[in-house]
């Protein structure tokens, strides 16, 4: 099938769009600059110029295709009032067809334990908005459509992203990687080529459907920042910050790192057939070249 894509620029998409092409899609990639899509091109996906905000050229695309998946997200002031009128836009050209739209399981605050899809939401401010929008991408179920909501954990491997940004990127300077508070916490992550093949497999999902794309590899803050001391090549050197301390120096971001999360993906594996493959993020966080991103 044809597969219109947004955010196929970004860390996800990039590995995204191989993975449907290898499952015998087609793709075209939404693209707002001629960077993105030269990108997009150099993957294997046709281009379509435009942003988030074009929600005609959302519209119209997504009527030419046979499938949408929304990764694409915009991180200005009005980030919600984007995302609610592009998966709006989406969701009409799409109409009976397809449409996988991207959350992240930050929304369900601290877990007290392993919990599935259906736990209470208790989302940090930083995601705060995502649950009145995907509350109305996954009401289109009853109208007709056919929305699917992915919650990714936090995502890692290959390159690029947000404990690069947050946790690496400063050790390389500082010498020490910071960790918010003792690190007991817990973080439920995701392999950025297993989310992949999620998206893929999404696509024959039932309609009204929600999956918390996590591999059930739920290592503790400390654990992973010890990995990434190894990566950005100072071992063992931990600089510990109060929850203040974090949020004065990465701003909000700072609390839903301090969550204390555990997921299952148990639902997506007995009903697509997902199946995980990488199974020691540890190690994969701890080569050089290794990064994350996510929520």
């Amino acid at each position: 099938m044809q597969v219109l894509l947004t955010g196929g620029s970004g860390y996800i998409g990039r590995s995204t769009i191989p993975a449907l092409i290898r499952h015998g899609h087609t793709v075209t990639a939404l693209a707002r600059s001629d960077r993105a899509a030269h990108t997009v091109a150099a993957l294997g996906a046709v281009p379509v110029h435009g942003s988030l905000t074009d929600t005609e050229v959302l519209r119209e695309a997504a009527r030419q295709a046979d499938a949408v998946i929304h990764l694409g997200s915009d991180l200005g002031g009005d980030t919600a009032e984007v995302d609610r009128a592009a998966a709006a836009a989406l969701q009409d050209g799409a109409g009976g067809r397809p449409y996988v739209h991207t959350g992240g399981v930050w929304v369900y605050g601290d877990t007290k334990g392993t919990v599935d899809e259906d736990a209470p939401l208790n989302p940090p401010a930083i995601t705060a908005w995502r649950p009145a929008n995907e509350r109305e991408v996954l009401a289109r179920a009853d109208e007709g459509g056919h929305p699917v909501l992915l919650m990714p954990g936090l995502v890692y491997g290959r390159s690029g992203g947000l404990a690069q940004t947050f946790f690496a990127e400063p050790a390389r300077t500082a010498g020490a990687v910071p960790c918010i508070g003792d690190g007991a916490n817990h973080w439920a992550l995701i392999h950025v080529d297993d989310l992949a093949e999620l998206y893929t497999a999404a696509l024959d999902a039932p309609a009204g459907s929600v999956y918390a794309a996590v591999s059930d590899q739920n290592p503790t803050l400390a654990d992973i920042t010890l990995a990434l001391s190894r990566a950005a090549g100072c071992p063992g050197r931990i600089e510990t910050l109060t929850l203040d301390e974090a949020r004065t120096r990465m701003g909000p971001i700072a609390e839903a790192f301090a969550l204390d999360q555990q997921l299952t993906g148990a639902r997506a594996r007995r009903e697509l057939g997902w199946t995980p493959t990488r199974t020691d993020p540890l190690e994969e966080l701890a080569r050089p070249s290794s990064a994350a991103v996510g929520g």
